[in-house]
């Protein structure tokens, strides 16, 4: 990760089903702007997803969310114009995969990256951490954080 200048919890919750873990991400969504960016971290099997489909449901309503493990990026429409964009970075391993996915291009959207773990390099000054940690079956820690400075 980047040199932190300073990181503010957001968050910090138990979830016991993927509704809940929705729901968080919906909590977190309600307070993102346009060129935020969303590092998610954990397992396979842990809840990203599920995460950003709540996140999609304040972005993006009525967009159909899954996970991008083959096309790397989805990108949803918001109002105003604006997008959502969703990236998985489980198969990218260099500085030319991420050029190549148009990772660099996306300026004004809200990006929310899953397997954030294979690009610390490329992460912003500024971005929010989400670390979804499966305790069982059903349960999960959530663990949302604020990096950098933000005005």
């Amino acid at each position: 990760m980047p040199e932190e200048k300073s990181k503010i919890m957001v968050f910090n919750i138990i979830t016991t089903d993927e509704s809940e873990t929705e729901n968080a991400g919906e909590r977190l969504a309600a307070q993102l702007l346009d060129g935020d960016f969303v590092a998610l971290y954990g397992d396979l099997g842990a809840g990203k997803t599920a995460f950003v489909r709540g996140m999609a449901r304040v972005l993006a309503p009525g967009s159909h969310v899954c996970s991008p493990t083959y096309n790397i990026v989805n990108i949803y429409k918001r109002q105003g114009g604006s997008t959502f964009c969703h990236f998985d970075m489980y198969r990218i391993s260099s500085e030319d995969d991420l050029i190549s996915c148009g990772f660099y291009d996306m300026e004004k959207c809200i990006i929310a990256a899953e397997w954030c773990e294979n690009i610390p390099y490329a992460l912003p000054e500024q971005y929010y951490s989400v670390k979804i940690e499966k305790l069982s079956e059903n349960t999960r820690r959530i663990t949302a954080e604020r990096h950098g400075d933000k005005n």
